[in-house]
């Protein structure tokens, strides 16, 4: 876990300095341009993950000290205050909440990142550094994407952090699918993505969920893996969908966009 953690440390590193050197050119105007969040223009989605690094540090500290988790007033608290900010202010406060999270982060030495357990406050127990830090990085990399695609329509999630973010979708699905999208109709697909390459099964059902591929599935879905990572966010919208991207089966690519609103 400590080689995972690690990764995952690194890959939080280069999307730090990515998307701050991105910030730190943003004028007033920039910071108002909608977002790739449909609801949301980029100074609220900046507003999202400085608050978030806020909450994910307090979570840190607490279990790096032994003191109790952030509860939620302590969140609703810390949310409080960045919904109080004016569009540059949600900028520059990303711009320290996040590298102050990230250096916590690397200062961990080898045995900490193997033994600590960090209450995240919303899963049934503390979970290891790799797999708090893993939920971060799901976190700041899409919401990354997000920023970054307001000015550049090709952009895609950072390929270091793609095959760390891969096992989270299943994780994911429960919270973001919604299966009543295909008004009772069911399939199993098989999903092929390369970059890197994997094979899985997708089950449309009264739940959507991710198994073993089936030795007769109703129909395939072939895409890179960063595209399989946006589509099951809500992400890949026609005009956000890259070459290679195919559906077939008894359901469509604008199916699985509507089982996979986003958040």
């Amino acid at each position: 876990m400590a080689v995972i953690a690690d990764q995952v440390i690194a890959a939080l590193r280069s999307g730090h300095d990515e998307l701050a050197a991105l910030v730190r050119d943003l004028g007033p105007t920039d910071l108002t341009r909608p977002s790739g969040a449909s609801e949301w223009q980029i100074s609220q989605v900046l507003s999202h993950l400085g608050s978030g690094a806020e909450i994910n540090q307090a979570s840190l500290t607490a279990a790096l000290t032994g003191g109790p988790a952030p509860d939620q007033d302590f969140n609703r608290s810390v949310w409080a205050r960045w919904d109080a900010m004016d569009p540059t202010g949600h900028a520059e406060g990303f711009l320290d909440a996040n590298r102050r999270l990230v250096e916590q982060y690397e200062s961990l030495d080898a045995a900490t990142r193997e033994t600590v357990r960090v209450d995240l406050g919303f899963l049934p127990e503390p979970v290891d550094l790799a797999t708090a830090a893993r939920m971060r990085l799901s976190e700041f990399a899409l919401h990354e994407w997000d920023i970054e695609v307001s000015f550049n329509p090709y952009a895609t999630v950072a390929p270091e952090a793609v095959p760390l973010l891969l096992e989270q979708v299943g994780f994911l699905l429960g919270w973001v699918a919604r299966p009543d999208a295909l008004d009772g109709r069911r399939a199993e697909l098989t999903v092929r993505v390369h970059d890197p390459e994997q094979t899985f099964g997708l089950r449309l059902g009264e739940r959507v969920e991710l198994t073993e591929a089936a030795d007769q599935p109703d129909g395939e879905a072939t895409m890179p893996a960063e595209a399989w990572l946006r589509l099951a966010t809500g992400r890949l919208g026609p005009a956000h969908t890259p070459d290679g991207v195919t559906v077939t089966g008894p359901v469509s690519l604008d199916d699985l966009r509507r089982v996979f609103p986003g958040y």
